[in-house]
């Protein structure tokens, strides 16, 4: 039976609580900026509010894929920089540990997670994306009962007007109902409830609105004086408008799975600019994929700081270079989508200028005698923090001479 060695089994540990909480962070706080402008157009096209969290889990994948490689970068150089400041990575080199030796959990670690975020990406996320998209085209269209807004008058197709004061439970309990309804041969029936409820049909184009506790007056031509009916339960049949099917999935290249997007670049039907469009969206999500096995490199790297230093400027660092490599290829991939630079050349020659700098970084750790690619930075900061502190000293003196 194969068993994992001790120190793999600690460095896994360290590696994944700070993983799994990084991660876990990350995506909260990108759903939590997102769900606040989501309540706000649901409310606007009033939609119930249930819609909200059905759009926030179509979303998740999308966040998931961004978090990911922070929570991989910040889990490897927690570990690693704890090991460092505890002095305990100096014992193991003592016993004949070797960097490449440590490095066997955090490439694990990357390997799994790469093909975690390849399966979101590739296939998980551009479902995820089009199930997004149909929510908002039905809360957009009406489909949802979004077309029905509290305190306003509402048009049902060409012949009925309604008002609703007061909703509760996603829709399904009114409060103060103003109906008005016009027939073909001109006769109108108006009411007027003091609650009510919509109810589903054998029909699927009709609902029923039944209203309780009432006054209903109807009007016609052949009616001298207009008829005035109380109610204790009245059920008005409402036609529903006819609304347009939302379009296929894969109306945009976001939709589409990887090995959709592969054949759609490969077509020569397609029109040049969707090609375009399909490889460079297919190059982008692998070299996202890709860039997750470099990151033990830089975790590395940035996690072991100068001796007699507890700095924490590498994670800084760290975030600072996902998000850099990350909006740089965001970047590549618009050039590559307007044809201004093919899109292999645009995506691959930033990858693999990232992947040198962190081979680079890693290199100067492991194998160079008191290597420290983050000392310079280390250094800089301490004499920029130094001149700060002597400019705030002689501003709070300032005054008092």
């Amino acid at each position: 039976m194969f068993k994992i060695p001790a120190i793999d089994r600690y460095i896994a540990r360290l590696i994944f609580f700070p993983m799994l909480g990084t991660l876990a962070l990350a995506a909260m706080l990108l759903v939590l900026e997102k769900m606040l402008r989501l309540f706000d157009f649901v409310a606007t096209e009033g939609g119930p509010v249930s819609v909200v969290w059905r759009m926030l889990a179509n979303l998740i994948p999308e966040y998931l894929s961004l978090a990911i490689p922070i929570g991989l970068m910040l889990g490897i150089l927690l570990a690693f920089r704890k090991l460092a400041t505890s002095s305990e990575l100096d014992v193991l080199k003592g016993v004949g540990m070797s960097f490449g030796r440590l490095m066997r959990m955090p490439f694990a670690f990357a390997i799994a997670l790469a093909a975690l975020n390849l399966a979101i990406v590739g296939f998980i996320q551009p479902v995820a994306r089009y199930a997004y998209e149909g929510l908002q085209f039905e809360l957009r269209s009406g489909a949802l009962g979004a077309s029905i807004k509290v305190g306003e008058f509402t048009k049902m197709g060409d012949r009925m007007t309604l008002r609703v004061e007061e909703s509760f439970d996603d829709g399904r309990r009114l409060q103060g109902i103003f109906v008005r309804a016009v027939n073909k041969d001109g006769q109108t029936v108006s009411a007027t409830a003091a609650g009510g409820q919509f109810m589903a049909t054998d029909d699927p184009d009709t609902i029923i609105l039944r209203l309780k506790n009432g006054v209903l007056v109807h009007e016609s031509p052949k009616f001298s004086v207009p008829r005035v009916l109380s109610f204790d339960n009245h059920d008005l049949p409402i036609p529903l408008p006819k609304i347009e099917a939302f379009r296929t999935r894969g109306g945009a290249d976001r939709e589409m799975t990887i090995p959709e997007l592969y054949v759609a670049g490969k077509n020569q039907a397609e029109a040049p600019e969707t090609r375009l469009e399909t490889r460079s969206n297919f190059h982008f999500r692998i070299v996202e994929v890709a860039s997750m096995f470099i990151i033990p490199f830089i975790a590395i790297a940035l996690a072991i700081p100068p001796k007699r230093s507890t700095s924490s400027l590498g994670i800084f660092i760290s975030i600072v270079l996902l998000v850099t490599q990350h909006k740089i290829n965001q970047y590549a991939e618009d050039l590559g989508a307007r044809g201004s630079v093919d899109p292999i050349l645009a995506l691959w020659v930033p990858f693999f200028l990232f992947a040198a700098l962190g081979i680079w970084m890693y290199y100067q750790v492991a194998h160079v005698p008191g290597g420290q690619p983050i000392g310079v930075l280390e250094r800089l900061a301490s004499k920029a923090g130094g001149q700060i502190r002597r400019l705030l000293t002689l501003f709070q003196r300032g005054p008092q001479s």
